[in-house]
């Protein structure tokens, strides 16, 4: 019965380019034979000139490290998974050096991305080194903050003015019925660190304007478009353009939702896609139009994997496209921009 070998980003040149390959064994030992059988260049990356298993060459056995077990012994069953996860893991972005290090609890924190060829130590370290600002922490911010909080992002700025309100409780997650009348600042810092106290957490208490974009946007890598309504979804744009920072966009009215990526480097911008807004009453806000409680939940969601994908430099982001989600058909649209 062949088992799913999961190979990790630098070792795929040796197995044709392919991230999961299936090779058979009752034992590590006998599948990792089979593996360098199959793919000969992997042998002398798996194994020193001795034939052992090298001592940054960690095997994980599902989401168990056998790493202080006998690593080659470990039987498998039927359904084992297995990932190869070596220690020099590499990718695009800053050197190895560069990269703050994990500490024993973040190790055990985030043993679910580590465990993941396209995360593993390094994209770990890369979310630690990141900065974010989310414009806004209410529909939309809530669900970015809280899945960048739980991913690990070092440093996560919030841009807010606003205070909770009852009526926010059916969608803004962040914030919980004793929070009522506090900042939203004040609460979302408190859901953030009460997720992940081992994060950084600037507080803008402040409307974005044309005067303080720039300067509030500058320290930080990634901007998250939280906003609700359209000024400040342009100038949230324009001052991405002019900084070169990636907008993780993201859209909600009624039952349906948008997100992109704008104004990464090769990637339009929101202006690109609507040159202008529309006139007013054509777009009405939430809190005239209402809007599904779950929905911003869902959208911001994908605007936090979004982010993450920017961050560690793996797989297709919607830079260039524009992804449509209609809550009541279950229907979603990818649109070129």
């Amino acid at each position: 019965m062949p088992h799913t070998v999961h190979i990790p980003t630098p070792l795929r040149q040796y197995t044709d380019k392919l991230d999961i390959v299936q090779v058979g064994g009752a034992t590590v030992g006998d599948l990792l034979s089979a593996l360098t059988t199959t793919y000969p260049e992997l042998k002398k990356h798996l194994y020193n000139e001795q034939g052992k298993l090298r001592h940054f060459v960690n095997i994980y056995v599902n989401d168990e490290d056998i790493r202080y077990l006998q690593k080659e012994q470990t039987p498998l069953g039927e359904s084992d998974t297995i990932s190869i996860i070596p220690s020099v893991a590499g990718g695009s972005g800053a050197a190895t050096a560069d990269l703050p290090a994990l500490e024993q609890e973040e190790i055990a924190r985030y043993s679910r991305h580590l465990i993941l060829p396209e995360v593993g130590a390094e994209g770990q370290k890369k979310l630690k080194a990141a900065s974010v600002l989310c414009v806004g922490a209410g529909g939309l911010g809530s669900p970015v903050l809280l899945y960048l909080a739980a991913a690990g992002i070092g440093r996560i700025g919030i841009v807010d003015f606003d205070v909770v309100d009852l009526s926010n409780l059916q969608r803004q997650v962040a914030h919980g019925t004793a929070d009522v009348g506090r900042r939203k600042l004040d609460s979302a810092k408190d859901a953030v660190l009460a997720i992940n106290p081992h994060i950084q957490v600037d507080l803008y208490e402040t409307a974005l304007s044309s005067q303080n974009a720039l300067d509030l946007f500058r320290p930080y890598d990634i901007i998250i478009d939280g906003t609700d309504n359209f000024p400040t979804r342009y100038l949230v744009n324009d001052a991405c353009v002019l900084l070169g920072k990636p907008n993780a966009y993201g859209s909600i009215f009624r039952f349906e939702g948008q997100a992109s990526v704008f104004a990464t480097k090769d990637g339009p911008c929101y202006r690109c896609l609507y040159p202008e807004p529309p006139p007013p009453g054509l777009g009405p806000s939430c809190a005239e139009g209402g809007v599904l409680g779950v929905l911003p939940g869902i959208i911001g969601s994908l605007q936090a994997l979004e982010t993450i994908k920017l961050i560690i430099g793996q797989g297709k982001t919607l830079a260039g496209r524009l992804l449509l989600f209609d809550a009541l058909t279950m229907r979603w649209r990818a649109f070129i921009t």
